[in-house]
């Protein structure tokens, strides 16, 4: 088995579920009381955050390349980072490094084209709905379309995103909210919807779609154990 790197902290609200699939994935795959051989680095996240905000990406690039090389020094086999939203200096932190990256769009897109889907709608930070980095590499490396919420919807979503799930704060009007947006999203032709931010999913569940969701945290983390158990 080979040892996963885990990049987390962003916040640490999704990163403790990475931790739980990971190993009860594991746990399902070589039954018994197999667990998962893994390296964890968790950053400190106000300081992470801050720097999104202030558009000092290569800052944060900076940060997480160094916790990446700690995640190498300490022997992972291969590097998941915990989050949607960071995936934006992925190949900085590539760069970086001499271990394999488990890109979340990639592992991600899998799973929607296995499933028959080629339209959906894409929820997230506003950087991982706005920038290219996330929505591109779906369209041009993977040949699906992708929708995201208007302005207002996109607002909604990363409000509650930062004032609320990253605060382990889940509130029924938020749900309703993401509801009123994914119907939207299915109006304008999506198949299904990408939970792309780790933190959605304590929020949105599969009953609060009427399209099918894909949880990019739960996705990530089991093609996670996918590489640690090749051979």
């Amino acid at each position: 088995m080979k040892t996963i790197g885990l990049l987390g902290g962003m916040s640490w609200e999704s990163t403790v579920p990475y931790y739980r699939v990971i190993n009860e994935t594991v746990g399902e795959r070589l039954g018994g009381l197999h667990s998962a051989r893994v390296v964890l680095y968790s950053v400190e996240f106000q300081e992470i955050e801050r720097l999104q905000h202030a558009d000092r990406w290569d800052d944060t690039a900076e940060i997480l390349t160094a916790a990446a090389r700690s995640i190498e020094a300490a022997g992972a086999d291969f590097l998941v980072i915990c989050t949607n939203t960071m995936h934006k200096v992925a190949a900085q932190i590539e760069e970086g490094i001499g271990i394999p990256l488990l890109h979340i769009a990639d592992a991600t897109a899998e799973e929607i084209k296995a499933a028959g889907v080629r339209t959906v709608g894409l929820l997230g930070t506003k950087f991982t709905m706005e920038h290219d980095f996330y929505r591109g590499r779906l369209e041009q490396n993977h040949g699906l379309e992708v929708v995201v919420p208007d302005e207002v919807g996109r607002d909604t979503v990363h409000r509650v995103i930062y004032e609320e799930l990253c605060l382990g704060t889940v509130r029924d009007d938020s749900r309703a909210a993401f509801r009123k947006i994914i119907e939207d999203l299915v109006a304008r032709g999506a198949e299904a919807v990408i939970l792309g931010c780790t933190e959605i999913s304590m929020l949105v569940k599969p009953e609060d779609s009427t399209v099918p969701v894909f949880d990019t945290t739960a996705i990530h983390a089991r093609k996670a154990v996918d590489w640690a158990l090749e051979e």
